[in-house]
Order: C-alpha cells, then structure tokens, then sequence
C-alpha cells in the first residue's frame, strides 16, 4: 500500500497545484487529506495563492482514491463542495503487509500532544501510527509513550510553520517527508 498524505492546504492553490503535481508522480492507491483543506482560519494569514475554488477543483479530481478527515477549519459547506466524505474526526486504515495500524485524524481533537496540537490518543493495537496534522510542523518519531507506536506529521501543504511545504509518503510500513 502506497499513500500520499497531505494536511492542512487552507485554500492555497498554487501549492495544491504542487501537491497534485507530486500526486501524480507518487502515482499512490490512496490520497490522505488530513484536514484544514479550504480556508486559512483564524489564526494563519491568508496565503497569498488564496483559491479556495482552484483547490476544490483539483481535491475533487482525486475523489475516488481520497480518505479524509475533518480539520479544526472545516465547516459543513465543505462537505457541500467536495466529492469525497470531509467530516469525520478520524479514520482508520490497516496495512496488513506491514501489520500496522494508521490512525489518521487532524490533531485537534485526536494528538500526540506535540506543538499546539492535543495529548489525546486514541485506544490503538500495540502496532500502530498516530498520524495528524494541525501544528504545520514536519513529525515522524517512534513515541516514547506508547511503546510500539510511530507518531507522523506531514507538515503543510499551503502555510507550513518551518518554512518548508511538505507532504508525506507512506509505503512499507515507513514513512517519509517529501518537500514541495
């Protein structure tokens, strides 16, 4: 199994533009949308490539491979515009290959508790991936409290908090960075 996972675009077309660029490349099974697709939110300044409706354009492209879930910016007019189910607060995929289990949620309702992100986790079989965005920041470490778990952030596609766009891969029971 082979994912691209990318969080937190907050309407930012050109570096969707990007993002989908490197989607096609990756040629993935799954695109994981981990929230934080459309809108910039209160908190973040508006990207200057702010195009909400170039960005639903290209998401809805990808609607048969995605899996998302809902970011702390979602609202249900989200769901209205985009192909794909946007509204849930986590989702759960099983790689039996690597016998390893991946959480996937934003990180404000589920987290590790790193950066701004909540000290949240989920009940999870002994191997498993705590994987989120929310904080804009590059994370993939093994989680010194829960022994046998892998904690990922892709970082952010349209406003990242370290200076380097990114999104993830994730194949083989690894996970990588990739900058955009």
């Amino acid at each position: 199994m082979k994912l691209v996972i990318a969080s937190d675009i907050h309407g930012a077309a050109d570096a969707c533009d990007r993002l989908m660029a490197a989607i096609e490349a990756e040629a993935p099974d799954r695109v994981v949308l981990l929230g934080d697709l459309l809108y910039h939110g209160p908190r973040n300044d508006l990207p200057s490539d702010y195009a909400p409706r170039r960005v639903i354009e290209a998401l809805n492209s990808l609607a048969p491979r995605v899996i998302a879930v809902r970011g702390n910016c979602e609202a249900e007019v989200d769901q209205m515009v985009l192909g794909f189910p946007c509204m849930a607060d986590h989702n759960v995929l099983y790689d039996e290959a690597a016998d390893l289990t991946l959480f996937l949620t934003h990180g404000h309702v589920y987290g590790p508790g790193y950066h701004n992100s909540v000290d949240r986790w989920p009940a999870l079989p002994e191997r498993a991936a705590l994987v989120y965005g929310h904080t804009h920041i590059k994370v993939s470490e093994r989680s010194d409290a829960h022994p046998g778990s892998w904690v990922f952030n892709p970082g952010s596609v349209g406003i990242p908090k370290d200076g380097s766009a990114s999104y993830g891969v994730y194949e083989g029971g690894r996970f990588e960075h990739r900058l955009l």
